[in-house]
């Protein structure tokens, strides 16, 4: 494993130019600061602050970003309480879960075990608890969470509102709903809306995937 001093590249980080497409985005986004934790985040990672992904973990607190709907992981902050490291500790397998929304949506960078794209984002989507491949690496996903191309994504899981109904979570919490956004009850709007932790919502998410396979 390589150490901490190892993994901190003063030459050529990449925080500023991820501060530089924060300040630009299409949409609102904040850079949380980082915990006492960086460090450890980092090392658990063994990447680069070259890199994109390294560069959140120990820089940031985590991103959030247009009005919060979208989290992006990085050492954790009073507003974003998990860090990439003990989120993904004994939730993960053979990929890294890095970002999650607020209809219940989980981003992971796969390792192998998603798809053929090893190295690529993927999204389980709450509206068909499949993975999708996203065609993306992290740097270029994290570009693509700021500019226009992120409502155009989650045209189909937004309503009239939805800020203000996102304002009731943290960045710990999504939305939950009835019917299951899986099924085909009318639109997203028409649905009962409640809350659940991202645990929660992700255990939930493997259970019910787990029953509407057969296994």
């Amino acid at each position: 494993m390589r150490p901490l001093a190892a993994l901190i590249d003063q030459q050529d980080p990449a925080l500023p130019l991820i501060v530089e497409r924060v300040s630009a985005a299409a949409h609102g986004a904040e850079i949380l600061a980082p915990s006492p934790a960086r460090g450890e985040v980092l090392q658990w990672l063994q990447v680069s602050t070259r890199s994109h992904l390294g560069a959140v973990a120990y820089e940031t607190g985590g991103i959030l970003v247009d009005h919060g709907w979208l989290r992006i992981l990085g050492s954790g902050n009073d507003k974003l309480s998990r860090n990439l490291r003990d989120w993904n500790t004994g939730r993960s397998s053979g990929y890294t879960l890095v970002a999650d929304d607020a209809v219940g949506g989980f981003f992971a960078l796969n390792g192998g075990s998603l798809g053929e794209q090893a190295g690529a984002m993927y999204y389980w989507a709450p509206d068909t608890l499949a993975w999708e491949a996203l065609g993306l690496g992290y740097g270029n996903f994290l570009e693509w969470t700021l500019s226009p191309a992120l409502a155009q994504f989650y045209h189909g899981l937004r309503w009239p509102g939805w800020e203000a109904d996102i304002a009731c979570l943290n960045a710990d919490q999504c939305l939950s709903f009835y019917p299951f956004l899986w099924s085909e009850h009318g639109s997203v709007q028409d649905r009962t809306r409640g809350i659940a932790g991202m645990g929660e919502r992700l255990q939930f998410n493997h259970d019910l995937a787990q029953q509407l396979r057969g296994e």
